[in-house]
């Protein structure tokens, strides 16, 4: 195998192997780690627990309402129920 055949295999499995990381969505985040490696050693950012709390105060809130909906309260019951969640806001 002369020089320039070696150099055009490697070249052609350095494109390979980057279409198959582009394939299966492995992304590069500097010397070799993938950036799954990099959030596991990193752990949640602000946005990540910003969105965990309100996913939390949506459950809480969901939670209410179907009380609401299922339970044979009084009218007078119900709207102290709404108000409430208003005020949650």
């Amino acid at each position: 195998m002369n020089p320039f055949e070696m150099v055009v295999a490697i070249v052609a499995i350095t494109a390979i192997a980057s279409v198959i990381r582009a394939k299966y969505g492995v992304v590069r985040v500097g010397r070799g780690r993938n950036a799954r490696e990099e959030l596991i050693q990193r752990g949640p950012d602000a946005e990540t627990l910003r969105m965990r709390d309100e996913i939390r105060t949506l459950k809480d809130r969901v939670a209410v309402l179907e009380r609401i909906l299922t339970d044979n309260n009084s009218g007078v019951m119900l709207d102290r129920e709404i108000e409430s969640l208003r005020s949650r806001d």
